[in-house]
């Protein structure tokens, strides 16, 4: 069965056993209920020996009886009481199936090389009550539970409980039916639930990864090893995203790579250099592969944009648009065989130690601002630098445009000791990062406009096109070339407030 996906919206409580549940057909917009219906579900609970899923809030399961039967992988959504769900059904698979390969992939950047193990085993039985809309639609579902739970564990132990469970339908967001549901269910004995999830319950405390954050007078290393953990988590969010091919995931995920690099280049004595070099060139290999898959998909919506409002034919269009979409295509391959290798999970598994382990370097105990504002300042000398040597150059000539390229790689760096800076909360940093993100993303609009005149002269000089669609490409050249300008224009004003 092909998998599906659907955002759970639910609410859950403890309970004494046997509790008599409220008759919840008197919330609002209930008209009426089903005769409740009782299954027995059997569930096994899959989690790496770290428990890797469970510590990020996780659960992987195989499970029989109801009419959802199958594998279910359950993930945060970032929504107070919400989570995606992915299903896959089995049918009559045998009870020792491995877990699908559509499960592990969306997780594969947490288990990474290790082997999913059964840790949990529950029984449940449970009393579903259907409840119905004024369309005579399911809107909730509440259930009563009785659950018998065996820690597969080393040291697990057996335990039993009652809970409920209110779920709205096919991810309903109907926020005042939830909290009238939530008040009704308290006031009829329900308590708040010991427990985010039986899995929880049943396996006991977990590793439970928790949001960087700093403590009132951080040192520099503080600030240094929280923002690691920031941009590693990104990283980690954006994997499954790259792997279908998600839009602007290839983007997100190159941004933390170069976000984790400019960590260790604007702070280059916080940490012990030795110990993070090769940390260093691995983020700027897997940046680098990330970065084939980008600029394709860069220059796909860039073509698609300079065509938009031109009566280009089907030939043009082939032309300038089917080698990059050729090339994005190769690239993702390459991207995605990259993040299914060893040493990607290698990588992974080095980041994580640096967050548990940081090597000190020298000036790890200066304080954090400190840090921060040595940092700005250094590369706020690098980009005037930059553009001295700039002003010597001859206007257009191939040095000079490599130099341009030069200040905006030096303008991004500088925005990125700005970001690091967010997690103080000083407002005095924006002022800095707003005027190093004009100057990056001016120059990156006049870098585009250059590379799209010179890949739209060379495909003229094929003598491949009609007279028409040359005309086409001579308007597109001239918008270029006033965008170009616009965007040098630009880069001049944001330069003066650096």
């Amino acid at each position: 069965m092909a998998p599906s996906e659907q955002i759970e919206v639910e609410l859950k409580f403890d309970v004494d056993a046997g509790h008599t549940a409220p008759d919840l057909r008197i919330l609002p917009g209930v008209i009426g209920a089903s005769a409740p219906e009782t299954f027995q579900l059997d569930a096994t609970y899959f989690d790496t020996e770290n428990l890797d899923l469970a510590g990020n809030r996780i659960t992987m399961r195989r499970r029989t009886g109801g009419h959802d039967a199958g594998w279910h992988l359950k993930r945060p959504t970032g929504i107070a009481g919400a989570r995606r769900e992915l299903r896959i059904g089995f049918g009559d698979a045998p009870a020792d199936a491995d877990v699908p390969a559509e499960l592990i992939t969306p997780v594969i950047a947490l288990t990474r090389t290790r082997k999913l193990i059964p840790v949990a085993a529950l029984s449940t039985t449970r009393t579903v009550t259907t409840l119905m809309g004024a369309d005579g639609r399911p809107v909730a579902e509440f259930a009563e539970d009785l659950v018998s739970a065996q820690s597969m564990l080393p040291g697990g132990h057996y335990q039993e409980w009652a809970e409920w469970e209110f779920e709205l339908l096919d991810g309903g967001r109907d926020t005042r039916l939830l909290k009238a549901a939530e008040k009704l269910l308290r006031n009829s004995g329900g308590r708040t639930a010991s427990s985010a999830s039986k899995l929880a319950r049943a396996i006991g405390s977990t590793p439970t990864v928790v949001e960087p954050h700093l403590g009132r007078r951080p040192t520099a290393l503080d600030l240094v090893v929280t923002d690691i953990a920031i941009h590693r988590n990104s990283l980690v969010a954006y994997d499954p995203q790259v792997r279908i091919d998600a839009e602007d995931a290839v983007h997100q995920m190159r941004v933390a790579c170069r976000r984790l690099r400019s960590i260790f280049a604007g702070f280059p004595t916080v940490l012990d250099p030795a110990r993070t070099a090769h940390l260093n060139e691995e983020l700027k290999l897997l940046a680098r592969i990330l970065g084939d898959a980008r600029d394709s998909e860069v220059q796909i919506a860039i073509d698609q944009g300079l065509l938009r409002s031109e009566n280009a034919s089907a030939a043009l269009v082939a032309e300038l648009t089917g080698t990059e979409t050729t090339i994005h295509d190769r690239a993702i391959k390459a991207a995605h065989s990259a993040m299914n290798s060893a040493r990607y999970f290698a990588l992974l598994d080095s980041i994580d130690e640096l967050i548990a382990s940081p090597p000190p370097g020298p000036d790890a105990d200066i304080d954090a601002v400190t840090a921060v504002d040595r940092s700005i300042e250094k590369n706020r000398k690098s980009i005037r630098k930059a553009q001295k040597t700039l002003a010597a150059m001859t206007e257009r000539s191939p040095e000079w445009e490599e130099q341009l390229h030069t200040i905006r790689k030096r303008a991004k760096r500088l925005r990125y000791s700005t970001d690091a800076a967010e997690p103080l909360g000083r407002k005095r940093y924006k002022a800095v990062a707003k005027a190093a993100k004009r100057l990056q993303s001016s120059l990156g609009d006049y870098n585009d406009t250059r590379i799209n005149r010179q890949r739209l002269g060379e495909l003229a000089a094929t003598n491949t096109l009609s007279g028409p669609d040359m005309f086409v490409l001579g308007r597109i050249d001239a918008r270029q070339e006033v965008d170009g300008e616009r965007a040098l224009a630009d880069y001049r004003k944001a330069a003066k407030d650096l």
